[in-house]
């Protein structure tokens, strides 16, 4: 058994799990742990905890809890990587490359620079990542990311009006299809599906599998029915509300389905 603490890096990242040892700590608390890239300043995310290690894995270790030098290096490499952005930027103009930058973070300890970019096809940036190390006397990692993970890093604002999911809590991404919006009866518009990465907005699977159970109380779309409002063709639906629209010869009327369920159909009529 070990004394385990969940661990937060960036705001809405990932929680990982380290070994806390005799170590009180609690959630809010900035501590110094140890990671496969060397050491790393987080955020304490839960409780430490009496729990069994991953079969076959050792847990890192939380060395001790940020003090003052630790806070003022951190804000240190902000400022390094707030400088190092606007170099790259500007070497990345200079040599016309293919390639757009997203944001630059620096190890806890300052041996890397990790530069992050979006490209549509291949880049060659060696010569860039040659005059980057002798700029800034560091190792110098490149590494392509998705649009999705450039609006994770950037942030934003969604058509909702509250800031992006994927930047504020979302801390992984869920397989997103347009088969989700038709169940979910939502207007296939790619201007009103699309977050501002392009892709599907992720919201579009937060309520999926609710639209799912409740669509079966529903006849479908274009199917007539026999409703005691009436005999008519379903031209719509609003699930939430729980109700549907039919087309009479009189015109549309709203029937609820929680008061005014369809009739079984006739026999000669198909299901």
């Amino acid at each position: 058994m070990a004394r385990v603490v969940g661990v937060r890096f960036k705001r809405a990242s990932r929680v990982y799990h380290f070994d806390a040892g005799p170590l009180e700590c609690g959630p809010g608390d900035w501590v110094v742990v140890e990671t496969e890239r060397g050491m790393a300043l987080g955020q304490v995310a839960s409780l430490p905890r009496e729990a069994e290690p991953p079969p076959g894995q050792a847990l890192k270790k939380v060395l001790r809890r940020a003090g003052e030098r630790d806070i003022l290096r951190y804000e240190q490499n902000c400022e390094l990587e707030g400088y190092a952005f606007q170099v790259c930027l500007e070497k990345i103009r200079e040599k016309g490359l293919p390639m757009k930058l997203v944001d630059v973070e620096y190890l806890f300890d300052g041996s890397k620079a990790i530069f992050y970019f979006t490209a549509e096809q291949r880049v060659d940036f060696r010569e860039l990542v040659r005059e980057l190390a002798r700029e800034f006397h560091t190792r110098i990692e490149m590494r392509q990311i998705g649009v999705r993970d450039e609006a994770k890093l950037v942030g934003g604002v969604g058509p909702c009006g509250r800031e992006l999911c994927c930047a504020t809590w979302l801390t992984q991404f869920s397989p997103v299809s347009v088969r989700m919006a038709k169940e979910q009866d939502v207007a296939l518009n790619p201007t009103k599906i699309s977050g501002v990465c392009g892709r599907l907005m992720c919201c579009l699977g937060y309520e999926h599998e609710q639209y799912k159970r409740e669509a079966k109380r529903f006849p479908r779309l274009g199917k007539t029915v026999e409703t005691p409002r009436g005999t008519g063709k379903v031209v719509r639906r609003n699930v939430l509300e729980g109700t549907f629209v039919i087309q009479t010869r009189e015109g549309e009327v709203e029937v609820s389905v929680a008061v005014e369920r369809p009739l079984p159909p006739r026999p000669d009529e198909g299901g």
